[in-house]
C-alpha cells in the first residue's frame, strides 16, 4: 500500500505512482497500474468531481462494420484544420477498440439497440466532423457512466490510495534538491483542503492528469476544478507546451441565467437539431455545406458571427420538429435540466451561445505519455499529443484519455525505478507567511484575468487585442507572485497563480501564429499560411 508518515512536521506520503487528477484519464491509469504498482491519486474535490463526469457526448471508435478506422483518421486530420500529427492520430484511433473495450470490461454500460437480424449492438450516434456514426454513448450522459465506474473499481482496489480535496502545488525535481546527475522528478507538494496545510508526496514516477484551462475565461462548460493547474506545474518544472492559442469554444452552451455552464451536446444536432436566429431562420448553411454538422470552431464562429450582427445576445437550437418519445429517450438527461428551468426541449427552441470548453494544446508529450522531465507524464487533456491540432473533434477526448491510460501505464511499469532518488523530502516552509486579510484582492483579480481574456483571447482576437491582455498578465503575474511569497495558500490562490501562467502561454502562443487556422481566427491574419507547424513555447 502507498503509506503516509510524519516527517519534520510536514506529513509525508510515499507511493509508487502519484496520479493528479481523477478523471478518465487518471483513473483508468491508476486501474491498469494498480495490479503491478503502488499508487496514490489526487482530486481536488470529490474524486468524481471532473470533466470526464459531465461529459454528454460519448467516445468515438469504430465498431461499425461500414466504418473504417482510415475514415476516423482522415476525419481527424480534416477537423484539426492541417495540424494534426498524422502519427498520433493513426495511434489513438487503431488502439481505440481495444481501449474501449477495456472500459466495457470494467462495467461500463453503453447504449444498445437491436439489429435486423434481432441482435444486440452497440447504438452508435454521430457529431460534428464524423463521417460515419461512430460515437458509443449512455444515453446524454455517457462521462457520468464513465467515472462513476471508474470511481467505484477505484475505491475497491487495495492498491490505489485515494486522496480527496487535495491540491497538487508544485513538482519536486532532483534538481530543485540540489542532487546531481539526470534532472528528473521526485514527488510533489500538495495541499491538504481540509487541514489547510501543505504536505508532501515522494514518488518514482508522477502523472499529470489535470485536464484543461478553460476557467480562464468568464464563460465555460467546464467545472471549476478546471484551472490550467498541469499545464501551469510542468511548464513552471521546464516541460515545453504546444498549441495552447487553440481553446475550442463548444458552440451549444444553454444561455440562462441559473445555468450558465450547462453543455447541449453536439448529438442534439448530430440527431437533427437546427441552428436558428431569434426570428426561427436557419443560419449555418450560409456558412458551411455541412451546416449543423461543420466542426465545432466553425459553427461556434458562425454563432458568435451571428450574435454579433444582430446585436443579440444568443441563437437558438431547436430539435421540436423531432417526435417527442425519441427527443425523451435519447437526451433523458437534457430534457429533465432544461424542463426543471421552464424550457421544454420537445417543443421549443432554446437559448444558446458558445463557451469556452476544450484546451486543445497543452504539456507536450510522446506516445507514451512522456514528458521533457524524466519520470513526468502528461496525459488526457492537460497534454499536447498532436491528436487535435487546431480543432479538436468531437468525442475524440474520452478517447485520448483511455489511449494513454494505457500507453503510459505500459511504459511507466517498464521504466520505474526499484526504488525512489530520495528518502525523504524538504518539509514546506511556512515560517516567512502569515494568514491574508486581503482576500478581495484575489477575488477582484480572478475576475480581472477571466473577463479581458473572455473579451482579448476569445473567439475573433486581433493582434492590438492580444497585446493588451499580455500586458494585463504581466501586471496580474507580478501582484500574484508577490501574495504568493507573503501569504499562506489557499485554493483560490493556487488556482490564479495557474490561471495567470496559462493565460500567459495561451496569448504568447496566440501571438506567434500570423495566421487564422481552426480555433484561432484574427482579423489581422485571416487567412491561412502554408507554415503547418505547432506553436512551440520553451521556458
Amino acid at each position: 500500500m502507498p503509506s503516509t508518515t510524519e516527517h519534520h512536521s510536514t506529513t509525508e506520503h510515499h507511493c509508487d505512482v502519484l496520479i493528479i487528477g481523477s478523471g478518465a484519464a487518471g483513473l483508468s491509469l491508476a486501474l491498469r497500474l494498480a495490479p503491478h504498482a503502488r499508487v496514490m491519486v489526487l482530486s481536488k474535490g470529490p474524486l468524481n468531481e471532473s470533466a470526464t463526469f459531465y461529459a454528454q457526448g460519448g467516445i468515438a471508435a469504430v465498431f461499425d462494420e461500414t466504418d473504417s478506422i482510415e475514415s476516423h483518421i482522415e476525419d481527424t486530420l480534416i477537423a484539426g484544420d492541417g495540424l494534426c500529427d498524422r502519427e498520433a492520430v493513426s495511434f489513438i484511433t487503431r488502439n481505440a477498440k481495444q481501449c474501449v473495450q477495456w472500459l466495457i470490461d470494467q462495467g461500463v454500460l453503453f447504449d444498445t439497440e437491436t439489429d435486423d437480424q434481432g441482435e444486440a449492438r452497440y447504438h452508435l450516434t454521430r457529431e460534428g466532423g464524423h463521417s460515419h456514426r461512430r460515437i458509443l454513448h449512455a444515453a446524454d450522459a455517457t462521462g457520468k457512466e464513465v467515472e462513476t465506474t471508474l470511481v467505484s473499481q477505484a475505491r475497491q482496489h487495495p492498491n490505489i490510495i485515494l486522496l480527496e480535496r487535495y491540491n497538487a502545488v508544485d513538482l519536486i525535481t532532483s534538481s530543485k534538491l540540489g542532487l546531481s546527475g539526470h534532472k528528473r522528478v521526485v514527488g510533489a507538494y500538495i495541499w491538504n483542503r481540509e487541514k489547510e496545510h501543505v504536505e508532501a508526496c515522494r514518488a518514482k514516477a508522477v502523472v499529470l492528469a489535470t485536464g484543461g484551462a478553460s476557467k480562464v475565461y468568464q464563460y465555460t462548460t467546464n467545472p471549476d476544478i478546471s484551472s490550467g493547474d498541469g499545464i501551469a506545474m510542468a511548464w513552471r518544472a521546464g516541460c515545453r507546451v504546444a498549441n495552447m492559442e487553440f481553446n475550442q469554444f463548444h458552440p451549444t452552451c444553454l444561455y440562462h441565467p441559473q445555468a450558465r455552464n450547462f453543455l447541449l451536446t453536439e448529438a442534439l444536432r448530430g440527431e437533427g437539431a437546427y441552428l436558428k436566429r431569434p426570428d426561427g431562420s436557419r443560419f449555418m448553411p450560409d456558412f458551411d455545406a455541412r451546416a449543423e454538422l461543420a466542426p465545432r470552431d466553425i459553427v461556434a464562429r458562425a454563432i458568435d458571427h451571428e450574435m454579433k450582427r444582430l446585436g443579440a445576445d444568443c441563437m437558438y437550437l431547436d430539435i421540436s420538429h423531432k417526435p417527442a418519445d425519441f427527443i425523451t429517450q435519447h437526451f433523458p438527461t437534457i430534457y429533465d435540466k432544461l424542463l426543471s428551468l421552464g424550457i421544454d426541449l420537445t417543443r421549443e427552441p432554446i437559448p444558446i451561445v458558445p463557451a469556452a470548453h476544450y484546451t486543445c494544446g497543452g504539456v507536450v508529450v510522446d506516445q507514451q505519455g512522456r514528458t521533457d522531465l524524466s519520470g513526468l507524464y502528461a496525459i488526457g487533456e492537460v497534454s499536447y499529443t498532436g491528436l487535435h491540432g487546431a480543432n479538436r473533434m468531437a468525442s475524440n477526448s474520452l478517447l485520448e484519455c483511455l489511449v494513454y491510460g494505457w500507453s503510459a501505464a505500459e511504459d511507466i511499469l517498464r521504466r520505474l525505478p526499484h526504488k525512489t532518488l530520495v528518502d525523504n523530502l524538504p518539509p514546506w516552509d511556512e515560517s516567512q507567511v502569515e494568514n491574508s486579510d486581503e482576500k478581495v484582492v484575489i477575488q477582484h483579480n480572478w475576475h480581472e484575468l477571466r473577463l479581458f481574456m473572455w473579451d482579448y483571447v476569445g473567439i475573433v482576437r486581433t493582434t492590438k487585442r492580444l497585446e493588451r491582455a499580455l500586458r494585463r498578465i504581466n501586471l496580474l503575474q507580478q501582484e500574484i507572485n508577490e501574495y504568493y511569497a507573503n501569504f499562506r495558500i489557499s485554493n483560490n490562490l493556487l488556482e490564479l497563480r495557474n490561471l495567470v501562467q496559462v493565460a500567459e502561454l495561451i496569448v504568447r502562443c496566440a501571438l506567434a501564429r500570423k495566421e487564422s487556422r481552426g480555433l484561432h481566427y484574427t482579423l489581422d491574419y485571416p487567412e491561412h499560411t502554408d507554415t503547418l507547424q505547432p506553436t512551440m513555447l520553451h521556458p
